[in-house]
């Protein structure tokens, strides 16, 4: 699997950008950052052709960049989990109100739930449900690439927020004890902010976990 990362927007997004290998021109989307020109950019410069796009949640620094990519590949199909698909037309729950620039979307296509599999690509992403950061917060195991990405879940030496509506610490400690902490310690984690890690790393040593 080829891994591409643009960090996006005045947050820093990491939106990365799947192929099955160097040579493919399909493609899958992981987040769409604040701001998705790079992006963008980077797609048509190459000829890649996005099939899809996951949303690991529906947080205003992960979705903005949706409908600029929808615009241009418009039929590129759209994962987002079942508990967050109402924070896409929901500016206050997806916090642009709180930026001066109320952010809405179009519905999902696809709408997940824990066990299923995106397969678009030619890859093969199952999802994990993490909740805790938002209700419908996902990460997505590419378990034969020994990668994970986990969105705002999990960072290096981090964890995601829970102080915004729906979060809660309790949730995402259990939510990261039990669905990532029993991944194979060689798993790279992509988080959706900040440097990659290890699953054994951040079992070892994240301060908010041991």
């Amino acid at each position: 699997m080829k891994v591409d990362r643009f960090i996006l927007g005045d947050f820093q997004t990491n939106c990365y950008v799947l192929r099955a290998d160097e040579s493919g021109a399909d493609c899958l989307i992981v987040d769409a950052g604040l701001d998705s020109r790079e992006l963008l950019a980077s797609l048509e410069r190459d000829r890649l052709n996005p099939v899809a796009i996951v949303l690991t949640h529906g947080h205003a620094d992960h979705i903005v960049g949706l409908e600029a990519l929808r615009r241009r590949f418009g039929s590129m199909k759209v994962y987002i989990h079942t508990l967050d698909a109402a924070l896409l037309s929901d500016p206050e729950a997806n916090l642009s109100a709180f930026t001066g620039a109320a952010y809405t979307a179009d519905p999902a296509d696809v709408l997940l739930e824990e066990g299923d599999v995106v397969e678009e690509a030619a890859l093969r992403l199952e999802v994990l449900h993490t909740p805790g950061h938002t209700p419908g917060g996902i990460c997505l195991h590419a378990p034969q690439e020994k990668a994970v990405f986990v969105g705002d879940t999990l960072f290096a030496d981090s964890v995601g927020r829970t102080d915004f509506p729906g979060g809660s610490m309790e949730q995402l400690v259990r939510s990261i004890k039990t669905k990532l902490f029993i991944l194979p310690d060689e798993t790279t984690v992509y988080p959706g902010h900040g440097m990659r890690t290890t699953i054994g790393r951040e079992r070892r040593s994240n301060p908010f976990l041991t």
